[in-house]
């Protein structure tokens, strides 16, 4: 018996990438108008309303006790994630911020192997290591500028911060994709996020104009698009497969970057992006001895 490439995992996960890096370049517009607080609220009570009538109408129920705990923890993880995330885009260019979010798979196939029991393959480690290498390179031409301001400095912070949370997030993503199906995933993501947020709302909700809620609306359908289509993935593939796709979303960021927020790309940021592809590659591969079982 083979065990062949989950090809359309893959390309699922790519897609879902993509539109969630394309939800980054909307975000970062909205975060800087609103703040990253209440565009991070609004986005996810907006993406909640959006995707549990549809896991309503296709019979939702209640989950078990142990699915709900699972649901509860990558929910506050994540609002925790995103903000951080959001804020850091205030202060970093689209591109560069997702760029050093990369430490996020290396870290998560650690993290696969000791809360999934997932075997980690060779190449699976090399990929990882050689998109870090990439984003390296990436971050090491933009910062060899000398563009190391107060503000530069916080918002390294913060998507440190935000990736080590992702790290996270990409594990809980698979253990609860095993568990549940996409759309009670991403309706029960989406709604205690936007609980946790509201926590704050007494000191740093402000009600947005009308029209500053446009990117965020556009945000939460491409958030709640990107989440359904991880999640499905996710419950078809190993974490040690799909996370280092995660090295693709640079190619997203920097064409959405390019094109709607008007951001350069630099010499590094194309050499550090061929290193990722690359790894990207080698992560994905099944050697011949590997596939039998």
């Amino acid at each position: 018996m083979q065990r062949h490439l989950p090809l359309m995992p893959i390309i699922v996960t790519l897609l879902g990438i993509g539109l969630l890096s394309l939800m980054d370049a909307f975000m970062k517009s909205a975060s800087l108008a609103l703040g990253a607080y209440n565009a991070a609220l609004f986005r996810s009570a907006l993406g909640f309303a959006i995707v549990a009538p549809i896991w309503l109408l296709a019979g939702g129920r209640w989950p078990s006790q142990d699915v709900l705990k699972v649901h509860v923890i990558r929910g506050l993880n994540g609002s925790m994630m995103a903000l951080s995330f959001f804020y850091s885009l205030t202060k970093l260019p689209l591109a560069e911020t997702i760029a050093i979010s990369f430490i996020a798979p290396v870290v998560s196939l650690y993290l696969a192997a000791v809360m999934l029991g997932e075997q980690i393959q060779r190449q699976a480690i090399w990929g990882a290591l050689l998109g870090l290498a990439g984003t390296l390179v990436i971050v090491g031409g933009k910062f060899g500028q000398g563009n190391l301001t107060e503000e530069t400095w916080l918002g390294l912070a913060a998507i440190v911060f935000s990736a080590l949370l992702y790290a996270w997030n990409l594990v809980l993503q698979r253990k609860q994709a095993l568990v549940s199906k996409p759309t009670e995933i991403t309706t029960f993501y989406m709604g205690v996020a936007a609980l946790a947020y509201l926590v704050a709302a007494p000191w740093l909700l402000e009600a947005p104009a009308i029209d500053d809620l446009r990117e965020v609306a556009i945000s939460a359908v491409l958030s709640v698009g990107g989440a359904l289509a991880l999640a499905w993935a996710y419950a078809r593939a190993e974490t040690q497969v799909l996370a280092p796709l995660e090295y693709s979303g640079f190619l997203w960021a920097s064409l959405f970057g390019w094109v709607l927020l008007r951001e350069n790309v630099t010499g590094s940021t194309v050499a550090g992006t061929v290193l990722i592809v690359i790894g990207c590659w080698i992560s994905t591969r099944r050697r011949p001895e590997q596939s039998a079982i």
